[in-house]
């Protein structure tokens, strides 16, 4: 989960998935991948994923600290890193992988209250939230992701 500062307020970046990838073509989501073999750590994946996808070397990324696993309903386990972007950043986005890049204030996940729905895949019910940021809906796991990262913020501000 990448966060930069843009005048003294942090952003969430996030991608636009292409409709070539793979999997889940056109969703927003944070940068990150598949780990392959070359990868030492999944904390290396993730700096490999956010080069290949967005062209942000390791060099300005301030790995925080890793957050909670995740099941996606394709049973793949997705185990996020919470990072700070170092100013003087700047992005190339892969064009296979990344249609676009989104910017959007951790200060409106903090006053939005995604919208929930039940649905059912593979067999169970899965509650999903989606979050509409000016008319872009994010939703699934990275919908999920911040809203339990906003939380844990929110408590540990208590």
């Amino acid at each position: 989960m990448t966060i930069f500062q843009r005048d003294g307020e942090p952003y969430f970046l996030l991608t636009q998935r292409t409709q070539e990838v793979a999997t889940h073509k056109g969703q927003i989501s944070f940068p990150g991948g598949l780990r392959e073999d070359a990868d030492s750590s999944l904390r290396e994946t993730g700096l490999r994923e956010m080069e290949e996808e967005v062209g942000i070397p390791a060099d300005f990324v301030e790995v925080l600290g890793r957050f909670n696993q995740y099941m996606a309903v394709t049973n793949y386990r997705v185990t996020p890193f919470v990072a700070f972007l170092r100013e003087g950043f700047s992005v190339s986005l892969n064009p296979r992988e990344v249609e676009r890049i989104l910017e959007v204030p951790l200060r409106f996940f903090h006053q939005a209250k995604p919208t929930e729905e039940i649905h059912h895949r593979f067999g169970r019910a899965v509650t999903l939230y989606f979050y509409n940021y000016e008319g872009d809906v994010i939703w699934g796991l990275t919908a999920a992701m911040i809203k339990d990262l906003i939380e844990f913020l929110e408590e540990e501000l208590r």
